[in-house]
């Protein structure tokens, strides 16, 4: 009888383990990364259908994913975070092709996609955070 039990809370154990291990995929308001970006950035971002200068050069698209790991940090420091290094690395990607802007930027993770001006997704695990951003390098117009 004692078998069955430490056989039925191993079981247990597993179970809540694994469902611990999942990650779990939301939407995050964009305000709080952007407004802490550095304003003297030669490169802007447009999320989803937002409005923009009108395009003189279009320079392809780019996708940057990034995984960081959560320390400490709750899900939404962590998304912030992954999101900053993910707009990092856009950046860079549009200032190597010689782009000022990066427009109709979406995030994603796996089947989940956000193309919004206001919000984007991101994923969290117990160890981590993770999304995928997208968008279009251009040159626009001065304003």
């Amino acid at each position: 009888m004692k078998l069955k039990h430490l056989i039925a809370l191993a079981a247990a154990a597993l179970g809540a383990q694994a469902a611990l291990a999942g990650s779990h995929t939301t939407t995050y308001p964009l305000k709080p990364v952007l407004d802490a970006q550095s304003a003297d950035s030669k490169v802007a971002f447009y999320f989803g259908d937002a409005a923009h200068p009108a395009v003189s050069a279009s320079l392809g698209e780019k996708t940057e994913g990034i995984r960081i790991a959560r320390k400490t940090d709750d899900e939404t420091t962590a998304c912030n975070e992954a999101l900053k290094q993910a707009l990092d690395a856009l950046r860079k990607d549009a200032t190597d092709a010689g782009a000022n802007a990066v427009i109709n930027i979406e995030t994603s993770f796996h089947q989940m996609h956000t193309a919004s001006a206001t919000e984007f997704t991101c994923a969290t695990s117990m160890s981590a955070a993770a999304l995928k951003v997208h968008g279009q390098l251009v040159k626009l117009d001065a304003k």
